[in-house]
């Protein structure tokens, strides 16, 4: 049985759509700052020899590059001022988030409000900045080494010149795109960096998509298995679709209270918890703190001679760290698992859920409200989030194990499906949302209109 709201949503129509003017500003701006997004990707950093980089870059084609490269969409490959993407910011929320749940004194500010959580941002803001730098100044000391031996180095100037501009270039890029997706949260649809990422993504499915079919062409992909990965990604879309709108409903009763007939009546009401309540943050933490060690070992084992014991090591990890081998995946599927558990208990908090339950005279029946209440919630929390972990591991290494197996010579894999699917469904629902506020203000007009000319 559909709910008022669902069916008020079922009934939004276009002509709807064209009358809410906020909801059109909204869209027009998230439209006009994911071009300049896109606009910055192709702007290259200073000092780079942008047909050396493509050159050297077709030689690391299948390894943990490419992933890096689908998620900034394309920015890496072409060695843009937006070249780090936003991953350094998600590195460091994550930081920051794991330092809150363990630290009094960060706990206490999150309790603050509205000045806590800026001072959180802020906090957050200097990690980003310090990633940045790090992970900067390898990629420059990468570049200036990367097909040196060969003659054919992408910097044209080497040296600590070129060090620093990247660096700073680097910085102000992430740091831009922060701010970006800042604002397209506050002043668009959706969340503005889960769109950013999205974006990425979908900018490079038309060129992987058109490799598929130029492999299957010249015989290098035969076209079963051409055939077996579009099956896959629709069966995943569903699958995903139907895993993102599971619900375990926890029923509520309320006392009985009086009806206007004079009888009494006991209100009943449900607690939903999804399936995933983490939504698509386990897999984009995941990775983004397996890309930063990860690129930094990329382009400085390009650099190592493997004459040492420091390149041996920096050659061995990065070969050990490729998309299908068994240690990416368990570090990966680790990752996953944990952040899955850790953002759900940052999500939902089941003692403070409990407590506004037995405020308003709520409880679960058979459970006694208070400590029981907490108990049983956490423990179907955590039940559901086994299964949810489960689903966001096996959505995103299967493809991962398929393709690595398959062969195919570019990524895409079930964690950025995972991510369009899920940001497209978010957005949606925003959409929505915004459409069914515009929906209830008309009827309020109008009602107000019949009420004065009825007087």
């Amino acid at each position: 049985m559909a709910s008022a709201a669902e069916q008020m949503a079922a009934n939004i129509s276009l002509a709807n759509f064209t009358k809410a003017t906020d909801l059109k500003k909204r869209l027009w701006f998230t439209i006009g700052a994911l071009i300049v997004f896109r606009l910055l990707s192709y702007v290259p950093l200073p000092g780079i020899d942008p047909r050396a980089l493509n050159s050297l870059f077709e030689t690391t084609r299948g390894g943990v590059l490419d992933f890096f490269n689908m998620f900034s969409g394309g920015s890496l490959e072409r060695m843009s001022l937006i070249a780090l993407g936003v991953m350094p910011y998600i590195t460091a929320s994550i930081v920051v988030q794991l330092a809150t749940s363990m630290s009094p004194t960060l706990a206490a500010l999150k309790k603050e409000g509205e000045s806590g959580r800026k001072k959180i941002n802020r906090y957050t803001r200097y990690g980003t900045v310090f990633l940045c730098a790090i992970q900067g100044y390898f990629i420059a000391v990468g570049l200036e080494g990367w097909g040196a031996r060969e003659g054919a180095s992408a910097v044209i100037d080497p040296g600590m010149m070129f060090r620093i501009t990247t660096v700073i270039s680097l910085v102000g890029g992430t740091m831009f795109l922060m701010w970006l997706g800042e604002q397209i949260t506050s002043r668009g649809i959706g969340n503005g960096v889960s769109l950013i990422i999205m974006a990425g993504i979908v900018a490079q499915l038309p060129t992987a998509i058109a490799q598929a079919f130029e492999g299957g062409r010249t015989g290098t992909l035969s076209p079963v298995v051409i055939l077996g990965v579009l099956g896959l990604a629709a069966v995943l879309i569903l699958f995903i679709c139907f895993m993102e709108r599971a619900q375990r409903r926890v029923l509520i009763q309320y006392p009985k209270r009086q009806t206007a007939r004079g009888g009494m009546q006991a209100e009943r009401s449900h607690l939903p918890l999804k399936i995933n309540t983490s939504g698509v943050i386990p897999p984009i933490f995941a990775s983004s703190l397996l890309l930063m060690p990860l690129t930094i070992a990329q382009f400085a084992g390009n650099r190592a001679q493997g004459e040492s014991a420091w390149g041996d090591t920096l050659i061995t990890i990065t070969a050990a760290l490729q998309h299908g081998a068994p240690l990416y995946m368990l570090l990966y599927a680790a990752g996953i698992i944990f952040f899955c558990f850790f953002y759900t208990a940052v999500v939902f908090n089941p003692e403070e859920t409990a407590d506004n339950l037995k405020r308003y005279g709520g409880f679960i029946p058979g459970i006694r409200p208070g400590k029981r209440t907490e108990e049983y919630l956490d423990y179907v929390l955590t039940r559901i989030t086994v299964v949810g972990a489960a689903y966001l591991t096996v959505i995103c290494l299967v493809p991962e194990f398929l393709i690595a197996r398959a062969g195919i010579p570019f990524y895409l894999g079930g964690t950025s499906l995972l991510i369009v699917v899920n940001v497209t469904m978010d957005t949606v629902t925003q959409i929505q949302s915004h459409l069914i506020a515009h929906q209830y203000g008309d009827l309020i007009k109008k009602a107000k209109l019949k009420g004065g000319r009825a007087r």
